[in-house]
């Protein structure tokens, strides 16, 4: 089944248990710090369900169901499902890092890879299996809070910070503790619970991997400030009305989790291998890098056209700066085909982007995206600052003429630039474009890991042998 918009709003009115300026939510469908990432989300379900976009496929069981839940067995797979994820990342102009096919890719690259969960091997399938089916929003929980990032879960001086196993039942385990970062977990239906950061020796009891509904008892979500809440209008904030996706802490206060939803249990090495000896992370980054590459010709697309009206795009220096932008751009675009294009194959058939090419632009996403949003700011200049405050001077009697008259461009009427400008300050300055900036630069976790990702899927026996030849072609010379 492939849910449309209607049913998916439907399905997050279920009394999940949410917290914001100290008043519990009541419907997040229509609360103004949620309305508008779920309206956004709805279109995407919306989207899917039209035959017309080509977003569906028979899954290995005769069902019909979203190709973002694609296991890929062969490069043309990766492409069919690379085209399905870019429509939907198209629709949010690449601005919902969390939207409900990150995690849909970790799902398949979990089930596709069963050795890893051991006795737990048919949760995973039947699992994978009712989300896919029932077209289900997981998002993910799986970094500890920041409470002392020098010691292991073990050693904190409180045994329940991170989410652990408080008891085991025989229908089950319970949990207590807390997650970050829950991206977009306000308005899914499922969380996948688990802790990708490495564990040690004595984390046993942190060591696990489970999938809750939102509104599990028990289950609690504080979600950071709404950049969408005092936004009156899309027109002066269109990106934070529709795409403020929220970030919450999720407190796990005794929360029941029966063992058919469990994947790890009290596992250290399973719970680093589902993550990189599946193709989970590799399908995750995937999705990740298509709409990265989705948001970055939206990004450029903005730097053309507002130097287009302005008539700057005929100054040397600002083509310059045009072309970096383009550069940075076909480099992500690149890196993510080309990873397409040279995937490997496991021995589950499983179609893998290479690695080398998807985490060589995962080591690079903070710099990139920095580098975007520096050239962005240069070409758009202080114009962006001179914006009125609100549209209402823009319809109001008394002030609409001066506004028509002063801020406008050659041959561009007053509401165009100003609509514009308005959507470049809302990448570039809002409150919405610094938490972008602050999510891409640690998208993957701090530099030093996603570096790390790349360190050690470069595959250096090439360059090595390279040199050796070299070397080799050579003697020190005789006396």
């Amino acid at each position: 089944m492939v849910r449309n918009g209607k049913q998916y709003l439907e399905s997050l009115q279920d009394d999940r248990c949410i917290y914001i300026h100290g008043e519990r939510v009541k419907d997040v469908t229509t609360h103004p710090a949620f309305a508008g990432i779920s309206h956004s989300f709805a279109k995407l379900y919306d989207m899917a369900a039209d035959p017309a976009n080509e977003m569906t496929y028979t899954t290995e069981d005769g069902t019909v169901a979203n190709k973002v839940f694609m296991m890929p067995r062969s490069r043309e797979d990766l492409a069919e499902r690379r085209r399905a994820i870019q429509r939907w990342a198209e629709a949010t102009c690449g601005f919902a890092g969390r939207s409900p096919d990150h995690v849909a890719a970790f799902l398949a690259g979990f089930s596709s890879y069963p050795e890893v969960f051991g006795e737990y091997e048919q949760n995973v399938h039947n699992f994978y299996k009712k989300a896919r089916d029932e077209d289900l929003f997981v998002t993910y929980v799986i970094i500890p809070p920041q409470v002392d990032r020098s010691k292991a879960a073990h050693e904190q001086e409180e045994k329940y910070l991170p989410v652990g196993v408080l008891e085991e039942r025989k229908d089950g385990i319970v949990v207590r503790g807390s997650q970050m970062l829950g991206t977009s977990a306000a308005v899914s239906n499922y969380l996948f619970v688990s802790c990708i950061t490495p564990l040690k020796p004595g984390d046993e009891d942190y060591a696990i991997s489970f999938v809750v509904p939102l509104n599990a008892p028990g289950l609690k979500l504080y979600p950071r400030p709404s950049y969408a809440m005092g936004k009156e209008s899309v027109f002066d904030y269109p990106m934070s009305t529709q795409f403020d996706e929220s970030d919450s802490l999720m407190v796990f206060d005794d929360v029941f989790v029966p063992w058919e939803h469990v994947f790890v249990y009290k596992n250290i090495e399973a719970t680093r291998d589902q993550f990189h000896k599946t193709p989970a992370h590799v399908l995750g980054n995937n999705q990740a890098q298509i709409r990265l590459c989705t948001k970055i010709k939206f990004l450029i697309g903005i730097a053309r056209k507002i130097t287009a009206m302005g008539g700057t795009d005929k100054f040397p220096q600002v083509q310059e700066r045009l072309g970096e932008l383009a550069s940075l751009a076909a480099t992500v675009e690149g890196m993510l085909l080309a990873s397409e294009y040279e995937c490997t194959f496991d021995k589950y058939g499983n179609a893998r982007p290479a690695s080398r090419f998807l985490y060589g632009i995962v080591g690079m996403q903070d710099q990139v995206y920095a580098g975007v949003i520096k050239i962005l700011r240069e070409l758009v200049g202080g114009g962006v600052l001179q914006m009125p405050s609100s549209y209402h001077e823009m319809v109001n009697e008394e002030t609409k003429d001066d506004i028509r008259q002063y801020i406008r461009a050659t041959g561009v009427d007053s509401e165009t630039k100003i609509k514009l400008f308005r959507l470049a300050w809302d990448v570039i300055g809002s409150e919405f474009a610094g938490r972008h900036q602050q999510y891409e630069m640690f998208y993957n976790g701090a530099p030093f890991v996603v570096r790390g990702h790349a360190f050690r899927n470069y595959g250096y026996h090439e360059p090595l042998e390279l040199v050796e030849r070299f070397l080799s072609s050579y003697e020190l010379p005789k006396a």
